[in-house]
C-alpha cells in the first residue's frame, strides 16, 4: 500500500498514522498540537521539528485525549501515555559478525523475561546467558515482550505490537539482550502476538477497522480478511518484520495462528512468510517463522512452492500430549486420547496422532496426515513442557511437582532423543519448584476482578475448589512463578541438569541423532512391561515407564543413563524409571522385541 514520505529538513520529523475513520487528526508533540493532511487511503501525515526522543501522541476530532501512536516503538509511560521517538543508540549493536542459524534441528529455550530471573529484566537475563551457553541450547526465545497494560503479564495482551514493555527495560533493553546473545552464539526467537488485542489501553479501533466483529478465545478476531484488511495486514507484517530487522531477532514463534481468520486466496501467514525469505535474503542469515497451531495441518510447514504456506516449523502438542500421558498416568481433558506406549510410538513415528483420525476432547475428526517422505521431522517441535503447558494448569503445578526425577529424565530422554527440534521451558531442566502461575497487573479495577472471577469460575467448572485457584492479580502469584536460581546446584537438581547436559550434547556428538527423517525412525515396545526403545540408526533411547526393573530386548555401549543399567550380551536391564542411551553392536545383538 503507498505511503509516501513528506520531505523532511535536518531537526525535522515526519509523523505517519493510518486512522480512516475519524474525520480530523491533529498531532500532539510535547503538548502542542499540530494539523495533519489526510490522503486519500487514510494516511495522516505532518512534517514538525522535533527531538530524537519527542513525546507523541494522536488528538482525534473532537476528543480531548491524547492517543499513543499504533505503531509506537517505545511507550516510557505504558500503554495509556505517550509514545516517544526511539532509535537504538550508536554503538548499540556488535553482532554485525552474527551468521544467524535456521531453528530447524536446534534446542530451543522458552523463557519469560519478568520470572526468568529475581530483577525480572533484560538486564538480569544477559546475566544467565552463559549458563544457557553451558546448557547447550542454540535459541533463547522470550514469551511476548510487546507493551501490554500493568508491570507485569504473561504478555499475551498486548495493544502496541511495535513497542517493547518498558518494566523490562523497553526498546535499549531487547537490544542489549539480543546483541548479547549473539555474542554468545544464541539466536533470539520473539513470541508475537497476531491473533488479538488486549483489553487494557487498546485504542486501535478508534484509528480505523483493526478488528473483525468475530471472537476467539482471547477477544475479538483481527480483520484480516473483511473491508479495510489491507492495511491491517500490512500492520501485522511490518510489525513483524520490524523485530527481526531493527532488533535482529532470528524469527517469531506465531501465537495460536489458527486464531487468524483469513479467508482471502493469498493467506497472511504465506504473505508472511515470502515477505521473512526476502528479508533474510537481504540481511545474509536466516529467520525462521514458527507457529503455534491447533490444526495439525501440515500445509502450515509445506513450501510455498508446493503449496504450502512456507513456515519454518510449528509447535507440535500431540508429541507432548504423548509424553506427558504415558510418563504421568494423567487423561483427563485433551489427554484422554493418550496415554498409551502405543499412542506414544505412533506420535514419534508419525509427527501428529490425530491426523483425520476422531478426537474425543473435540468430539469430532482433527488434524491431517505429516507426508514424513517430504516433510523432516526438525520442521516440528517436541517439548514436554511449555508455558501453556503449566500455566494454563488450575494451580499452575509442573510435572516436577508430581513426577519423580526419573519419570523426568525419560520424559527429557524422549524429546531430546528424537529427531524433533527440541524446546525446554526455563527452570524443566534441573526440576524447578517453582510454579508457573497465570499473572495479571490490570491497572483498571474491574478488569482485574473480572481476570480473577473468570479464571475461578473456569476451573470451578472442572471440579476444582475455586479457593485453591491463584488470583492472577494478586502479586504473590507473580513472585511464586519466579525461577529459583539456588537450586541449581543442589542434590537431584543438579543430577538432572547433567542429564540434560549430557543429552543435549549427545545431540551433537551422535551423527545419527542429526538423522531428520522419520521414515528411518523405529520404536519397539511393550505395552504391558512399559518399557519402550526408540532407534536412531545405531542409537537407542531405552526407556523403562514402570515402577520396577525391566529386561529389555536391546544392548550395546552405555553413552549416558539415569539409574544403573545392567547389561547383558543380548539386553539391558534398566530399574524403575531409568533411562539410558546406548550405542548399539551390530554383530546379531536383538534389538526387535519379542
Amino acid at each position: 500500500m503507498a505511503d509516501p514520505r513528506l520531505p523532511a529538513q535536518p531537526g525535522e520529523h515526519e509523523f505517519v498514522v493510518w486512522a480512516p475513520r475519524p474525520e480530523r487528526v491533529r498531532l500532539d508533540l510535547d503538548g502542542d498540537l499540530y494539523p495533519m493532511a489526510r490522503d486519500d487511503d487514510g494516511w495522516w501525515r505532518a512534517v514538525v521539528a522535533a527531538g530524537p526522543q519527542a513525546r507523541y501522541g494522536f488528538v482525534l476530532d473532537d476528543n480531548p485525549k491524547v492517543l499513543p501512536d499504533p505503531r509506537s516503538a517505545r511507550q516510557p509511560d505504558g500503554v495509556h501515555g505517550r509514545s516517544q521517538l526511539w532509535h537504538p543508540r550508536d554503538g548499540a549493536w556488535t553482532d554485525d559478525d552474527w551468521p544467524g542459524r535456521s531453528i530447524e534441528g536446534a534446542v530451543i529455550y522458552e523463557l519469560h523475561i519478568g520470572t526468568f530471573t529475581a530483577d525480572g529484566t533484560f538486564d538480569s537475563a544477559i546475566e544467565k546467558l552463559d549458563y544457557l551457553v553451558d546448557l547447550g541450547v542454540d535459541f533463547v526465545e522470550v514469551m511476548p515482550v510487546n507493551a501490554f497494560g500493568g508491570t507485569h503479564g504473561w504478555g499475551y495482551d498486548g495493544v502496541l505490537w511495535y513497542a517493547v514493555h518498558e518494566p523490562y527495560g523497553g526498546p535499549d533493553g531487547l537490544v542489549r539482550l539480543v546483541d548479547a546473545c549473539h555474542g554468545r552464539g544464541l539466536g533470539v526467537l520473539v513470541d508475537a502476538v497476531f491473533n488479538h488485542l488486549g483489553p487494557s489501553g487498546n485504542y486501535l479501533p478508534e484509528f480505523g477497522p483493526y478488528l473483525s466483529g468475530g471472537s476467539n478465545p482471547w477477544g475479538e478476531s483481527i480483520n484480516i480478511s473483511g473491508a479495510g484488511a489491507d492495511p491491517v495486514r500490512r500492520y501485522i507484517v511490518d510489525c513483524a518484520l520490524r523485530w527481526m530487522r531493527e532488533f535482529h531477532v532470528d524469527g517469531l514463534r506465531l501465537d495460536a495462528v489458527h486464531a487468524l481468520v483469513d479467508t482471502t486466496a493469498h493467506h497472511l501467514l504465506e504473505e508472511l512468510s515470502a515477505e521473512t525469505d526476502d528479508l533474510a535474503a537481504d540481511v545474509g542469515r536466516p529467520l525462521s517463522l514458527i507457529a503455534e497451531s491447533d490444526l495439525n495441518d501440515p500445509r502450515l510447514i509445506t513450501p510455498r512452492a508446493a503449496g504450502g504456506l512456507g513456515l519454518t516449523a510449528q509447535w507440535d502438542d500431540d508429541i507432548h500430549h504423548a509424553i506427558h500421558s504415558a510418563v504421568s498416568g494423567e487423561r483427563q481433558g485433551y489427554y484422554h486420547d493418550f496415554g498409551t506406549l502405543q499412542t506414544l510410538a505412533q506420535t514419534l513415528r508419525n509427527g501428529y496422532f490425530h491426523a483425520g483420525t476422531y478426537s474425543s476432547f473435540r468430539q469430532r475428526r482433527h488434524g491431517r496426515p505429516l507426508d514424513t517422505a517430504t516433510i523432516p521431522a526438525t520442521r516440528l517441535l517436541a517439548y514436554t513442557l511449555t508455558h501453556d503447558q503449566v500455566g494454563n494448569r488450575a494451580v499452575g503445578d509442573r510435572p516436577s511437582q508430581n513426577l519423580s526425577t526419573g519419570q523426568l529424565a525419560i520424559k527429557a530422554a524422549l524429546a531430546l532423543g528424537s529427531p524433533y527440534t527440541a524446546m525446554l521451558f526455563m527452570g524443566e531442566e534441573w526440576a524447578s519448584s517453582s510454579p508457573f502461575q497465570f499473572f495479571s497487573s490490570h491497572p483498571e479495577p474491574e478488569l482485574g476482578r473480572a481476570t480473577a472471577e473468570g479464571r475461578k469460575r473456569e476451573f470451578a467448572e472442572h471440579g476444582w475448589d475455586a479457593d485453591e485457584i491463584p488470583d492472577p492479580q494478586d502479586p504473590e502469584t507473580f513472585l511464586r512463578s519466579k525461577l529459583n536460581w539456588a537450586e541449581v546446584t543442589e542434590g537431584d537438581h543438579a543430577r538432572l541438569l547433567e542429564f540434560y547436559r549430557a543429552l543435549i550434547a549427545l545431540r551433537r556428538s551422535e551423527p545419527d541423532m542429526a538423522d531428520p527423517w522419520l521414515d528411518h525412525l523405529r520404536i519397539d515396545y511393550d505395552e504391558d512391561r512399559q518399557w519402550m526403545v526408540m532407534h536412531r540408526g545405531a542409537v537407542a533411547v531405552v526407556c523403562n515407564l514402570g515402577a520396577g526393573p525391566a529386561d529389555i530386548p536391546v544392548a550395546g555401549s552405555v553413552l549416558l543413563a539415569w539409574g544403573e543399567p545392567i547389561l547383558g550380551d543380548r539386553s539391558t536391564r534398566l530399574p524403575g524409571h531409568g533411562v539410558a542411551v546406548l550405542r548399539t553392536r551390530e554383530n546379531g545383538i536383538a534389538t526387535e522385541a519379542p
